[in-house]
């Protein structure tokens, strides 16, 4: 995965985008699917930004959620719209309510099972009654988790983008 910032034009909101590639990004502003989440302008490039060199994933702060049977918000490479990126320093109710959020999703994910590109099977699965039901979390494209609503079957994005088991150092 690769987080860019990005800045619409006239509008100029900033705001990140999730894409599993530098190629994915490209591809997806070539084909107009790159859109402002504030103003849905589709005049969006890439803004300046600090280079971010993240810390081992035995640094990395616990991660968090609300339900357990989830999707990845930045799942497909989709564009993540998260609060308007700026200059300002979040205010301190702010960052305490992010943390209370991320201590809620590390919870709800220790009783829960990883299972990767196997989530939507799983899901259906359980949710037709051919598996016992068990809260997981894994993968899913955008299009897999319309699918799954479509069916009644109940997901929710996992809040704080987390690495799957297998891709930690």
């Amino acid at each position: 995965m690769i987080v860019f910032d990005l800045l619409c034009d006239p509008g100029g909101h900033r705001f990140e985008g999730w894409f599993g590639s530098s190629g994915d990004y490209e591809d997806q502003q070539a084909r107009g699917l790159v859109s402002c989440p504030v103003c849905g302008s589709a005049q969006v490039g890439k803004a300046v930004m600090a280079p971010n060199v993240g810390r081992k994933g035995n640094q990395m702060p616990v991660a968090a959620v609300g339900k357990v049977s989830t999707v990845p918000a930045a799942a497909g490479g989709q564009v993540q719209a998260g609060p308007p990126v700026n200059d300002l320093a979040l205010p301190a109710q702010a960052i305490e309510m992010l943390k209370a959020v991320a201590v809620m999703q590390a919870e709800a994910l220790k009783s829960s099972t990883w299972v990767g590109d196997k989530f939507v099977d799983n899901a259906r699965a359980m949710h037709y009654g051919e598996k016992d039901a068990a809260a997981i979390h894994g993968r899913a494209t955008i299009d897999e988790a319309r699918e799954l609503a479509e069916e009644g079957i109940p997901i929710a994005p996992v809040l704080i983008p987390l690495a799957p088991p297998d891709e930690t150092h």
